[in-house]
């Protein structure tokens, strides 16, 4: 490159090898006295300027107010504009990210607790049942008991008819015992229909969970694919254009 172009490029603390690249391709092609088989320097130290030789000071000072020094400046806004741009828009994707995330894990909660009431809720319930009838029963026993000691005294003269009422409290005890197995049966048998069906209902939803987690991973994969593209399509676009 001619010794009276170098005055035009420059390099910027905050650009990097790929930006300075690109502008020292723009400086070259817009230059009228610009070489393009010549080499641009990469390794440019931060704030590095390429010295001019003495005699053409004044010259070069001219051609850095030029349209090829303004075109650079220009270059390097646009460049710095794309970076805020990208930056804006990889925060705005990662707070949309962590809002989803935490609706989900929200909603996620908020169904498990629900569950959890309302098994609580049925449990007890049955329990509240089993009780009040067996209490029923248990409060009509007794009080068959103390209906038999009393025909026991009042029938003490009276053998065959205190043999019959014996026998029929018997069989009213045995009616009651019967009754005592059938509901301990029906609450056996209902503790084990709820075991069933709140086996089924975490099953169901773990498997809503874990459809939550795939769409969330999906989501997540498509909005890194997405990024990825706008990063390649502004690259692509800066190196065009």
């Amino acid at each position: 490159m001619p010794r009276q172009n170098k005055k035009n490029i420059r390099e910027y603390p905050s650009s990097s090898p790929l930006q300075r690249k690109i502008a020292h391709a723009e400086v070259d092609k817009y230059s009228p006295k610009s070489d393009r088989s010549s080499p641009v320097p990469e390794d440019g130290g931060v704030g590095a300027v390429v010295a001019p030789r003495a005699g053409k000071k004044r010259q070069y000072e001219e051609e850095e107010c030029g349209p090829s020094g303004d075109f650079s400046c220009e270059m390097q806004k646009m460049l710095d504009g794309f970076g805020a741009d990208i930056s804006k828009t990889f925060c705005d994707k990662n707070k949309r990210f962590e809002q989803f995330t935490q609706a989900s894990l929200k909603t996620s909660a908020k169904k498990v607790e629900q569950i959890m009431r309302m098994q609580q809720t049925d449990r007890n319930k049955l329990q509240e049942e089993y009780c009040k009838q067996a209490e029923s029963v248990l409060r009509q026993w007794e009080t068959d008991i103390d209906k038999m000691k009393e025909q026991e005294e009042k029938l003490s003269n009276l053998f065959k008819q205190q043999q019959k009422v014996f026998q029929q409290t018997r069989v009213i005890q045995g009616q009651r015992l019967k009754t005592i197995r059938q509901l301990n049966e029906q609450f056996v048998r209902g503790v084990e229909e709820l075991d069933k069906s709140h086996v089924i209902q975490q099953s169901s939803v773990q498997s809503e969970l874990k459809k939550e987690m795939a769409l969330l991973q999906k989501r997540i994969l498509m909005d890194m694919q997405q990024r990825e593209v706008t990063n390649m399509r502004k690259s692509l676009q800066t190196m065009l254009f």
